[in-house]
C-alpha cells in the first residue's frame, strides 16, 4: 500500500464518474437514450451481481424491508435517475460539464429531502439559505428564457436536474427504510432491477434495438459506462467509503465536473461557459451552508489526521 493510495483512488473515481458524462453524450449518437441506459445496466448489473456473490455470504435480499430497498434503488437510483439524465443529455445544449454540475446538486437535494422524510431532521437558517443558493445555481446554469420556457436547452437541463432530485430522493428513502443489507447486494440487485425497469420504459417509448448503430465508438462508450464508470467505479467507491468516511468521499461530486469538462473538451470539443462555473460555485457554497455543522466538526479531525488522506490510516 503506497502513501498516496487514497488520493490516487479518489482522483480515479472522480475521473471515471466525471468522464462518464462525456461517454453518455458520445454514446447517445448511436443509441436511443433510455435503451442505452438499460443496456448499460444489463452489463453492469451482471458484473456487480457476480461480485456480490463473491464477497457477501448471503447475496440475496431477505424480507420485505430489504426488497423494498431494492425496489427504491431500482426505480429511483437506477431507472429514474438514468432515464432523466440520458434523455436530458440528448440535447446539444447540455454539455458534459453542465450535466455533471447539475448532478453535483444531489448532495444539497439529499439534505433537503432528509429534512422531510427522516424524523428529527431540521434545516437551520443557514441550511435553508444553502438550499435556496443551490437552486439559484441551477437557475444560473439553465438560463431559462421567460419568453421561451419550453426551449430545448432549458427543458433538457431541467431533466438533468430532475435526475439529481430523483437520485437524492432515492438515497433518503433507502436510508429511511434502514435495512441492514450489505451495500454490494443492494447495488447489484438495484442495477438488475433498474435495467428491467429501463427496458420497460424504453419499450413504452417505442425505442428499438434496430435503431442502435453498432460501431467501435458505440461499443467503447457502452463498455466504458458499464465496466469503468459503473462496476469498477462503485468498487472503488465502496473501498474509499470505508477508509475516508462519507464526508470526504462525497467531495467526489464536486471534483467530477472538472473531469467532465476536460473529457468533453478533449473528445467532444465542448467548451464550458462562464455560467457553468458560476452555477457550480453557487451549488458548492449552498452545500457548505447546509452541511456547515458537519464541516465545522470535521475540520479539527482532519487537522489532527494530517496526512491520513494520503496514507492507509483510518
Amino acid at each position: 500500500m503506497t502513501r498516496y493510495r487514497n488520493l490516487v483512488l479518489f482522483l480515479l473515481l472522480a475521473a471515471a464518474w466525471g468522464s462518464a458524462f462525456m461517454a453518455i453524450k458520445a454514446g447517445l449518437a448511436y443509441f436511443p437514450p433510455v435503451l442505452f441506459a438499460a443496456v448499460r445496466y444489463d452489463v453492469a448489473g451482471v458484473i456487480m451481481l457476480a461480485y456480490a456473490v463473491y464477497v457477501v455470504d448471503d447475496p440475496f435480499p431477505r424480507g420485505r424491508t430489504q426488497w423494498a430497498v431494492v425496489a427504491v434503488g431500482s426505480v429511483l437510483l437506477i431507472a429514474g435517475y438514468h432515464a432523466f439524465l440520458f434523455v436530458g443529455e440528448t440535447d446539444p445544449a447540455v454539455t458534459s460539464a453542465a450535466a455533471a454540475v447539475l448532478v453535483s446538486l444531489s448532495p444539497v437535494l439529499t439534505t433537503g429531502f432528509a429534512r422531510v422524510f427522516l424524523p428529527g431532521e431540521r434545516l437551520t437558517v443557514l441550511g435553508v439559505a444553502g438550499l435556496l443558493l443551490g437552486l439559484v445555481g441551477v437557475v444560473v446554469l439553465t438560463q431559462p428564457d421567460p419568453n421561451d420556457l419550453l426551449g430545448g436547452g432549458a427543458v433538457a437541463k431541467l431533466l438533468v436536474f430532475a435526475a439529481a432530485a430523483t437520485f437524492a430522493l432515492g438515497s433518503v428513502l433507502t436510508r429511511r427504510l434502514d435495512s441492514d443489507m450489505p451495500i454490494e447486494t443492494m447495488e447489484a440487485w438495484s442495477m438488475v432491477g433498474g435495467a428491467l425497469v429501463l427496458h420497460l420504459v424504453s419499450l413504452g417509448l417505442g425505442e428499438s434495438l434496430a435503431a442502435v448503430v453498432w460501431s467501435v465508438e458505440s461499443v467503447a462508450a457502452l463498455a466504458y459506462l458499464s465496466i469503468v464508470a459503473s462496476a469498477v467505479g462503485f468498487l472503488v467507491y465502496f473501498d474509499l467509503l470505508d477508509r475516508l468516511g462519507p464526508i470526504e468521499i462525497n467531495l467526489v461530486s464536486y471534483v467530477a465536473p472538472v473531469f467532465a469538462a476536460l473529457s468533453g473538451w478533449v473528445f467532444l470539443a465542448e467548451v464550458p461557459t462562464v455560467y457553468t462555473g458560476v452555477g457550480f460555485a453557487l451549488i458548492f457554497v449552498g452545500f457548505l451552508l447546509i452541511k456547515h455543522r458537519t464541516v465545522r466538526d470535521e475540520l479539527p479531525r482532519l487537522g489532527r489526521r494530517g496526512g491520513a488522506f494520503f496514507s492507509g490510516d483510518d
